[in-house]
């Protein structure tokens, strides 16, 4: 006796297999969305970092005209301790941004190191070294 699916039907076990080849399809839907997510995000860094790497470096005369900082918090799940115990914790990066304005008028804001961040206040002016969307230095004036 041969049993196909068509025989499991009588069975009751038809709606399982069209529920489950649902899941599959929404599970395989969803994947591919986060891994192409995951792709075009990594394409647009790079060619980010091209396009900077073949830019020329330019130093111009620049005031800090703003800084802003961007703080995210994120909420890790703890594996358990000897007790068993679960609970969580919470870790947060601090990215640090500063805009400067040229003598044309025009602005440019760049990502910068905490380090960096702290050695500039606003109205300071100098000399703003950069490439592309990366920021090299600032020297400021005496």
């Amino acid at each position: 006796m041969n049993i196909g699916f068509g025989e499991f039907d009588t069975f009751g076990f038809g709606g399982f297999h069209t529920m489950f080849s649902i899941v599959f399809f929404i599970v395989t839907v969803g994947f591919v969305i986060i891994l192409a997510s995951f792709v075009i995000i990594m394409v647009k860094n790079i060619v980010t970092w091209n396009k900077n790497n073949h830019s020329p470096q330019l130093t111009v005369a620049a005031t800090v005209v703003s800084k802003r900082m961007n703080v995210s918090h994120h909420r890790h799940t703890n594996a358990g301790d000897i007790t068993g115990a679960h609970g969580y914790h919470t870790t947060s990066t601090t990215y640090y941004y500063v805009t400067f304005e040229f003598d044309s008028g025009d602005r440019m804001e760049f990502s910068v190191k905490g380090s960096e961040y702290g050695m500039l206040a606003e109205g300071d002016t100098g000399n703003l070294c950069f490439q592309g969307t990366r920021y090299l230095s600032f020297e400021r004036d005496r």
